[in-house]
């Protein structure tokens, strides 16, 4: 039997895991497959520390950043031309999106699989009050 001094305690830390959950399940998931190859490795190809962002980093200059998807809703095809590009998870679409990084003449192929979708920015709008 549980003394009654102990059962308040219990009460919260039941409501608190219950709001801990409803507060992250606003958070999108998404998982990367890197690319292993030899040559692919001047790419890094990751998520930052918050997992909302995918970070492109190279020596090399990025010249493009396109997916190759079989549909043509909400693809993304960039012009990067920079050693480093970060690429927000809420632009690409819920599912499988394979993800091409050309730094000429290389083509560097990987996937990001986007399992629930991220929350989009809000907006700011201004409004003139008459």
């Amino acid at each position: 039997m549980v003394p009654m001094k102990i059962f308040p305690h219990i009460i919260i830390a039941i409501l608190c895991l219950g709001f801990a959950n409803v507060c992250f399940a606003q958070k999108g998931k998404a998982t990367i497959y890197k690319n292993k190859n030899v040559q692919a490795s001047g790419l890094y190809h990751d998520f930052n520390k918050s997992k909302d962002t995918l970070v492109l980093r190279s020596n090399k200059k990025i010249n493009y950043l396109y997916t190759a998807n079989n549909s043509n809703k909400k693809d993304i095809n960039l012009r990067v031309d920079s050693n480093s590009y970060k690429l927000p998870l809420n632009e690409l679409k819920k599912g499988r999106n394979v993800l091409v990084a050309v730094q000429s003449p290389l083509k560097i192929v990987f996937v990001v699989e986007v399992e629930r979708e991220f929350p989009k920015p809000l907006e700011k709008t201004l409004s003139i009050v008459d």
